[in-house]
């Protein structure tokens, strides 16, 4: 059987500094930290990740515009262009792979700014509040959307929501 495409995990601006910013609201992991843990949970479910970080926002469009045909989804934590970016939101919403929003903190616990995310009008489903570990449940969750892709693609029936 052919392997997937990969799962691409897009990061946001200032996730290049986990582990040194605000480690009591963001945790103490890197984000290399994040993409090693993301790599083996991917593995364990016979995936391969794709893993980026950028602190620009077209750049990030970018990406997510070249997802068709060569990711299976996406898993991003878009950052504060969670909360203020509709380029972003325009972008995701071209995408019919299943798209997982994570974010580190509770955003809903924090300062109301955070409470709206333009990544969830688009998202299949969003994970927050549960630190790194967010990462590898999305990438636990995308590989059980993937293969109901797969299987509904092979049955000719619809993925269940």
């Amino acid at each position: 059987m052919a392997m997937p495409k990969p799962v691409l995990i897009l990061n946001g601006p200032n996730l290049n500094m986990l582990g040194r910013r605000e480690p009591s609201i963001y945790g103490a992991e890197s984000l290399a930290d994040i993409e090693a843990m993301c790599q083996r949970e991917a593995g364990a479910h016979g995936l391969e990740v794709d893993f980026r970080q950028s602190n620009h926002e077209g750049q990030l469009v970018d990406w997510i515009q070249a997802v068709p045909g060569r990711h299976a989804g996406v898993i991003i934590n878009a950052g504060a262009y969670s909360h203020t970016s509709v380029a972003v939101l325009d972008a995701l919403r071209l995408l019919d792979e299943p798209l997982i929003e994570v974010h580190l903190s509770n955003i809903y616990r924090r300062e109301a700014f955070r409470h709206r995310s333009y990544v969830s009008l688009a998202a299949t489903g969003i994970i927050c509040g549960l630190g790194a570990r967010g990462y590898a449940l999305a990438v636990r969750a995308m590989a059980e959307l993937i293969g109901q892709q797969a299987q509904a693609t092979w049955s000719g029936t619809q993925p269940s929501p």
